[in-house]
């Protein structure tokens, strides 16, 4: 069988490099999984970055990476919902606190899986579309069923409507398209921003109303709009995204709750490894978060950063991947999205992707065939 490689984080600041891994067994409740594609998200490229500050407990060399797609060579004693050659996707969870171990990570040819957070790829999805779901679902999940987040009631079968809305800031993005189809299927109206010619997607994906967040009166136009209704809470993905739902939350009957993806300023420019460029960012993000909750509290609202990584020690979980994403996957109910942008192929490929995911893209996710 092949030898393991992987795509190394060798110090905190250096840069990725390629090397020989080792292809560690599975345990109890774990699978093996020869991995076909990956997608990377921001956390990958920012943990060069800021991984000292938002990861101090993360051990070196380490394999980034948590979307992936592949399929199963080896069991764990007590997996009984898989069997060797079954295609999977997962959520590889090697640098949470949790786990913190190399073979938990995404970025090589045989990484280790959960089974409490994989679920089967149904026959129609390809490796590439189904990359593009584990993260951004994780953190959707969270932010909308985590009990110290918004606390929704779960998808089920019986799923009736609640009577509530929520909204979703950034709702073309991998967790706002992941957020909007778990909110729908939880019996929750939808509200979410993108940008135009996005409005057609959300819609697809069960949004009952899109806005545009560049317009000048996206806030005061969401108000009006959402009269009349009682919110369950929002979801804010992205640069002034937070600040926004404070606005029209603070206006507006029900939960006033905001559950954020994003910090408050960017670390994108940031070099890996220089510490004298990142003190000014955190200083910067130190006055802006101050000014949000000053803000929130004015306005009786909560604000909470999310985790994305949350629901591996909670029940939150296996709910998603063995209770709900199985089967809504498999019956059309919940769709891969947004859709893969191929990068390139092989692990010499995930440094473009990652620089390609920095400059911008619009609904779709960055992903990488292995």
């Amino acid at each position: 069988m092949p030898e393991n490689e992987a795509l190394w984080l060798p110090a905190k600041g250096a840069a990725f490099r390629r090397g020989p891994a080792p292809r560690t067994p599975p345990q109890a409740d774990e699978i093996l999984v020869r991995t076909r594609a990956v997608a990377v998200n921001p956390v990958d490229r920012l943990i060069p970055v800021i991984g000292g500050f938002v990861y101090p407990w993360l051990s070196y060399p380490a394999i980034l990476g948590s979307d992936v797609a592949g399929e199963v060579v080896a069991v764990g004693p007590g997996v009984t919902r898989f069997r060797v050659g079954d295609r999977v996707l997962g959520h590889a969870v090697g640098p949470e606190k949790a786990s913190n171990r190399a073979a938990e990570g995404a970025f090589q040819s045989f990484a280790l899986l959960r089974e409490s957070m994989a679920a089967p790829i149904p026959a129609p999805l390809s490796d590439e579309a189904a990359a593009v779901l584990p993260l951004g679902l994780s953190t959707a999940a969270c932010a909308l069923f985590e009990p110290d987040l918004l606390s929704l009631r779960w998808p089920t079968a019986a799923t009736g409507a609640m009577g509530e809305t929520i909204l979703v800031w950034g709702g073309s993005t991998s967790v706002g398209c992941n957020a909007i189809q778990l909110a729908t299927a939880a019996g929750y109206d939808v509200f979410a921003t993108a940008s135009p010619h996005n409005f057609d997607l959300l819609r697809r994906l069960g949004a009952a109303g899109v806005f545009d967040y560049r317009s000048p009166s996206v806030v005061p136009d969401m108000i009006a709009a959402l009269r009349g209704r009682r919110m369950g809470g929002a979801l804010a993905i992205g640069a002034g995204s937070a600040a926004a739902c404070l606005r029209v939350l603070g206006a507006l009957p029900g939960r006033r709750f905001v559950a954020t993806a994003s910090p408050p300023v960017s670390f994108d420019a940031v070099p890996a490894g220089r510490a004298r460029h990142l003190a000014p960012v955190l200083l910067r993000m130190a006055l802006a978060s101050g000014r949000l909750w000053l803000a929130a509290r004015r306005r009786g609202v909560t604000l909470r950063m999310i985790w994305g990584g949350a629901l591996l020690t909670t029940a939150t979980g296996p709910m998603i991947y063995r209770d709900y994403l199985p089967r809504a996957l498999a019956e059309g109910r919940h769709r891969a999205a947004p859709e893969p942008l191929l990068a390139g192929k092989g692990l010499d490929a995930i440094p473009a992707a990652l620089e390609m995911q920095r400059r911008g893209v619009s609904a779709r996710k960055v992903v990488v065939r292995l």
